[in-house]
């Protein structure tokens, strides 16, 4: 993947925007139903996982919400609606929520609800995080049939930090599109604390170790760099 060493505004300004409608649309009516929160990477973005018995599933896809009602046996799809990310409050309406807002009682919300304020989602921004997501998912998946003994958990995409991860013997490994720390999406290995010393100089951040999405070319890089962290970690 190729990607411009920085971001511009709209790229922040878009990614902002996202992770918003993942706390305040799409976590919340998975957490209203479910009592869970984490998500999904999906065509052009992110979504819920199937819940409820009609098989419901929330998704963003490039600048618009989708949301698809199954066959009432948990199959997706077989009702679709989609409109463009205008607010929370009409993104939330679509979802079938009453109002926008995140499940504050399970974690700190890291994005404001402003119901009524424009979704600033660039096309263009929004293609390029869906594009980040979607390698970042297939390295993760690639690395979990590699370590099988480390029970890696199930790739999910977490609202929190809007980033796709797993963890694996203690180990956290995942994909972020970019965050107040450093603002270019990049990979992250997070060890357990303190970060281990190596003379290759790979532990470069407190919580371990970043590669940012410009050194990234393919799904094969990435796994490269997770096993490595895991080679460092190990001795």
């Amino acid at each position: 993947m190729n990607q411009n060493t920085s971001v511009d505004d709209s790229f922040v300004r878009t990614r902002a925007a996202l992770h918003a409608v993942a706390e305040h649309v799409l976590a919340a009516a998975r957490y209203r139903a479910t009592g869970r929160i984490g998500l999904t990477v999906a065509p052009g973005g992110f979504g819920t996982p199937p819940f409820g018995d009609e098989g419901r599933t929330i998704a963003v896809d490039g600048t618009d919400l989708v949301v698809s009602v199954g066959l009432g046996d948990g199959t997706p799809g077989a009702e679709v609606t989609r409109a463009p990310l205008r607010t929370l409050a009409a993104a939330a309406a679509l979802a079938g929520l009453p109002a926008p807002g995140g499940p504050a009682e399970i974690y700190r919300l890291n994005t404001p609800c402003d119901p009524d304020a424009p979704l600033a989602v660039d096309a263009g921004a929004a293609r390029r995080i869906g594009d980040w997501y979607a390698l970042g998912d297939a390295a993760l998946r690639r690395w979990r049939t590699e370590i099988p003994d480390d029970e890696p958990t199930a790739v999910t995409l977490w609202p929190e930090h809007a980033d796709v991860a797993i963890r694996a013997a203690d180990i956290n490994y995942g994909a972020s599109p970019g965050d107040e720390y450093l603002a270019r999406p990049y990979l992250y290995v997070g060890p357990p604390a303190p970060p281990p010393a190596s003379p290759e100089g790979f532990w470069n951040a407190p919580f371990g170790a970043y590669l940012t999405w410009d050194k990234v070319h393919s799904v094969a890089d990435a796994v490269d760099f997770f096993r490595q962290g895991r080679r460092l970690v190990r001795g």
